[in-house]
């Protein structure tokens, strides 16, 4: 009977493989995680891999994908790497199920550029921030609360009145909300507003309001503990109306690229400048670790850069 079970799965070829991989592993990811592995599946990996065997894919096979997605799809490098990333776990859960010794798969990630991350410069901040408290309204209390605790889009949208407590004066980060795509979406529509469990585990915490923020939040909060702060009912408000809000302040206020991610990026800037001690800071943004707090969203200013040079002593032969 053995025998008989290794022979059908020698035939099973690399799209069977990619469907156990994903049926194996639905129980634990997120409900975005499994929409995006599905559309990474049937978009890039099945098409080009599925009709084969595992043991027939080659190094120079996986090179090929890799080439065709970053020059022929034009995906970016991030993009590719995730997508190798999933081919090579559903390669090697195919070769521990197959029973097979199958060739050993030296993938070669292509290497991401280094981009400069934009970052409001301290008159940008507070022209934004006196436009935004001129005449506050639910859609600029999104943008400001994004601006005044690093708080992503998505977890701005999902927090509710019981998120928040007035007598020690924080925020609870719980939920995000989010777009999916049609793998999860309601009948007939092709995304569905989720309201699910925060980026990763170390996305749940807690901050502490600035007085600014707690007067701002009192001011638009319900007593039901159930209904959202921007809304003020149990329907949450869209990501993208925040977004294409935050896009019409921009134009008003003069300031280029300017998205959420930039408003997180110059929040934790703004705090380093502050003296904030970067392990606080990281659990303020909810990373894993204090390096991605330090690499990704710490930025030192021209200004900082020239006040540490100045203590270097000056060569005085010169």
């Amino acid at each position: 009977m053995r025998n008989r079970n290794m022979f059908f799965r020698r035939k099973e070829t690399f799209a069977d493989y990619c469907d156990q991989w994903m049926e194996a592993n639905r129980g634990c990811l997120k409900m975005s995680s499994q929409v995006k592995y599905s559309f990474e599946l049937k978009n890039h990996i099945k098409p080009f891999f599925g009709a084969r065997r595992p043991s027939g894919i080659t190094p120079e096979m996986v090179d090929s994908f890799t080439q065709m997605l970053l020059h022929e799809k034009s995906l970016s490098v991030k993009t590719v790497r995730n997508i190798l990333a999933l081919f090579h776990s559903v390669f090697i859960y195919a070769q521990k199920r197959s029973g097979q010794r199958l060739k050993k798969l030296e993938l070669i990630y292509p290497k991401e550029q280094g981009r400069a991350i934009r970052v409001l410069d301290r008159e940008e901040e507070e022209r934004l921030m006196r436009f935004l408290l001129r005449e506050m309204d639910i859609y600029q209390l999104g943008v400001y609360l994004a601006a005044r605790t690093g708080m992503r889009i998505g977890e701005v949208c999902a927090l509710r009145r019981c998120d928040i407590c007035f007598q020690d004066n924080t925020i609870s980060v719980r939920h995000t909300a989010q777009r999916l795509k049609a793998a999860e979406a309601e009948s007939g529509k092709k995304t569905a507003l989720v309201i699910g469990p925060p980026k990763s585990g170390s996305s749940f915490r807690t901050i502490p309001m600035m007085p600014d923020v707690a007067v701002l939040c009192a001011r638009f909060c319900m007593e039901d503990p159930k209904t959202f702060l921007l809304t003020g009912t149990t329907r949450c408000m869209d990501p993208r109306t925040l977004q294409r809000r935050l896009k019409s302040y921009a134009e008003e206020c003069g300031i280029e690229k300017l998205h959420f991610h930039t408003l997180r990026h110059t929040f934790a800037t703004r705090c380093v400048e502050a003296g904030f001690d970067v392990k606080t800071l990281s659990e303020i943004l909810g990373h894993s670790n204090i390096g991605i707090t330090m690499n990704q969203y710490v930025h030192p200013s021209m200004d900082s850069k020239r006040e540490n040079m100045s203590r270097l002593k000056t060569v005085s032969c010169l």
